[in-house]
């Protein structure tokens, strides 16, 4: 079999393209089907190639969760946005760095950013202000309760005692 044969069977060009994709970063089932479609490989092949990566361990819904939350953590973003992002990328279970966060946990990680962007100043007596900081937070994906409690601290001692 020839360079050019191989490449026209739709399972060899799946499995090299996968392959590749997944050499660059983790992806979901979801993901690498999408762009398994996009090159206009058959459901059927896609499915056989996909059910053998992920019996070889080389394709794993849950560590990319894991590894996808963890990265959206470390950049700022709350639990509600991350598991939004997750369904997006059709992963439907909450992966173990995000139970491991307790409320507290995530309410501190809630006040850094605040005070990254906004600093930890006052805002009880400014109500146009205390709603941009809030709406700021809520996009991030941190809950109401989070963000009221990041609003309320004016200093850093405040954030790490937080406790829950």
């Amino acid at each position: 079999m020839g360079k050019d044969s191989k490449q026209e069977d739709p399972e060899y060009k799946a499995r090299s393209v996968a392959l590749r994709l997944l050499a660059r970063r983790e992806h979901s089932r979801y993901e690498l089907s999408l762009k398994l479609r996009q090159r206009k490989i058959g459901k059927n092949v896609i499915d056989l190639v996909l059910d053998d990566y992920e019996k070889e361990g080389w394709l794993n819904d849950a560590r990319f969760a894991d590894i996808y939350a963890r990265q959206r953590m470390d950049v700022g973003y709350g639990p509600l946005r991350i598991m939004a992002e997750l369904q997006q990328r059709g992963v439907h279970q909450s992966p173990e760095c995000l139970a491991e966060m307790s409320d507290a946990d995530w309410c501190r990680l809630a006040a850094q950013l605040r005070d990254k962007r906004f600093g930890l100043d006052s805002v009880s007596n400014d109500l146009q202000e205390k709603l941009r900081q809030a709406r700021f937070l809520a996009r991030r994906g941190f809950s109401s309760a989070q963000v009221e409690k990041a609003l309320n601290m004016d200093d850093l001692d405040e954030v790490w005692a937080i406790d829950g």
